[in-house]
């Protein structure tokens, strides 16, 4: 931007006020801040993103559309796109910022001659060059945009609770954005305004220490966040929303949705059956110690006693099900321990060798636990793998117990059943590698009427469910296999065998 245009024009917040004076309306003390941060982010600052987030009806998109109106102004040969969560939202900020060229006093001349050119969904002022895209352009989220050029992006509301309730459709959104990067000038500005819906909104501009499973969308942007109520517990607009009219919608909306709205704070609207506040983190590492001529596993200073493992496999597709296995250790005080969880993942470049490669690596996860036994989920495609399974673990001289599956009762209920007294307890430990993966998400998002992803539930609700074995198990191996013998076993013990058990 040069600063000699900005010696000839009105300073944004002037351009407000000019606006709010036709109108017969002053300028609210929080759309002043609006104001002033907008300008500063389109002028002086040399990150250009930004997050605008507001309580409802504070009239963000009013300033919003008022600074669009304002940038064409100070600089003509703007090309703007919106994007919203559908089109029709999109048109609702174009033809919002058409009504302002038309009658504010300082935009007047922009409007252009042909009508071809002030349609609904886009338009082109009178500007100083020739460009092939419109001044403003209306895109509802998901369409094709390839090609186009834009100098500024607002993400007007691309969050609505219909395309963020699931880890799947906010996978799908996230993506959608990102193709927003090849679209915008190397000196473009990105914006970003509207309230959170969901717990793991995109609306993130830091990490959080709440939920680690997931990276922030807008991480190092810019944010200006205004909510109702400041830190004093005041309204930010008691001209219009005095302190009985904020309880009455707090009574009205419910405490789920003003959170999220008016304090604009994300929370998880399911109400969670699963809380993983509940779950106790920890950091130490497994620790195999010798006493009296055995072997023990410890984890910190915890001696165990047990070990459960389970593997829900799967084939599906990185949008279906995952292939996931958990293990769970208990100690001396009946105190479970979830120590590794695994989601499997299969590059495409081996895919048709999935099984063995799925195989390949619960073997390695089995040898880092120490375990003596894996359970597998043998219903549908699991019926082959325990055989496969086997082989992998008797060419690597491991003797491992496969213990083969088939669970009859409904998924929600096995898991609501595993988890529910040790979380009401708070008696079930989770490793902090464990964070960083799905699992935590799933446990938010969890609903008894089985939408959405649950596999890494369902591995370690099978862990949880079933009784630990604590007996060595001896397995398909050479004359000297490696196995654990952290849970009773002895080195005499070398019986070979090749049942299986059903």
């Amino acid at each position: 931007m040069m600063k000699a245009d900005l010696n000839k024009k009105v300073s944004f917040f002037d351009f407000v006020y000019v606006w709010m004076r036709l109108q017969g309306l002053k300028v609210p003390k929080h759309q002043s801040k609006m104001a002033h941060w907008l300008s500063e982010l389109f002028i002086t600052s040399k990150q250009r993103q930004g997050l605008l987030m507001a309580f409802r009806n504070s009239g963000k998109s009013t300033i919003v559309g008022l600074f669009c109106a304002w940038v064409l102004y100070y600089k003509p040969e703007t090309r703007i796109l919106v994007m919203a969560a559908d089109h029709a939202l999109a048109k609702k900020m174009v033809r919002n910022v058409k009504r302002i060229i038309e009658q504010h006093p300082l935009t007047k001349g922009l409007k252009p001659q042909k009508s071809d050119q002030w349609a609904a969904g886009q338009f082109t002022i009178n500007r100083p060059l020739e460009l092939r895209d419109p001044s403003m352009l209306a895109k509802g989220l998901g369409a094709n945009i390839t090609g186009l050029r834009a100098d500024l992006i607002i993400c007007d509301d691309v969050e609505v609770p219909k395309n963020s309730d699931s880890p799947a459709k906010r996978a799908d959104m996230r993506e959608k954005l990102e193709e927003l990067d090849y679209i915008l000038t190397p000196e473009g500005m990105q914006l970003y305004i509207g309230t959170p819906h969901t717990f793991y909104t995109i609306y993130q501009v830091a990490y959080d220490d709440k939920k680690p499973e997931t990276e922030p969308f807008l991480l190092g942007f810019a944010k200006l966040e205004l909510p109702i109520l400041n830190k004093k517990g005041k309204s930010a607009w008691p001209e219009r929303f005095s302190e009985d009219k904020i309880a009455s919608i707090r009574i009205r909306s419910g405490e789920n949705k003003f959170l999220s709205q008016m304090m604009l704070t994300p929370v998880n609207f399911n109400d969670s059956i699963l809380n993983p506040d509940c779950l106790k983190p920890y950091e130490a590492e497994i620790n195999i110690v010798a006493s009296n001529g055995r072997d023990f596993l410890k984890i910190g200073d915890k001696k165990m006693l047990s070990a459960s493992c389970w593997w829900d496999p799967s084939f599906a597709s990185s949008k279906g099900d995952n292939s996931v296995i958990a293990c769970v250790f208990t100690d001396e005080d009946g105190h479970y321990w979830l120590h590794d969880l695994e989601y499997i993942k299969i590059e495409d470049e081996v895919r048709d060798y999935a099984a063995s490669v799925q195989c390949q690596k619960v073997a390695a996860f089995i040898e880092r636990n120490h375990l003596n036994a894996v359970r597998v989920e043998a219903n549908g495609i699991g019926k082959f793998l325990p055989g496969i399974l086997k082989q992998v673990l008797a060419q690597k001289n491991m003797r491992v117990a496969v213990l083969e599956m088939y669970s009859s009762k409904n998924k929600a209920e096995r898991i609501i059943s595993a988890f529910e007294v040790l979380l009401a307890e708070r008696a079930l430990n989770v490793h902090k590698k464990i964070w960083s993966t799905p699992f935590i998400e799933e446990m938010r998002e969890f609903s008894v009427d089985g939408t959405g992803h649950d596999d890494a539930l369902d591995a370690v609700a099978g862990c949880l469910n079933n009784e630990p074995l604590r007996l060595n198990v001896s397995f398909v191996g050479n004359t000297s296999p490696k196995y654990n013998k952290w849970q009773g076993g002895s080195k005499q013990f070398s019986a070979q065998t090749t049942f299986t058990i059903d």
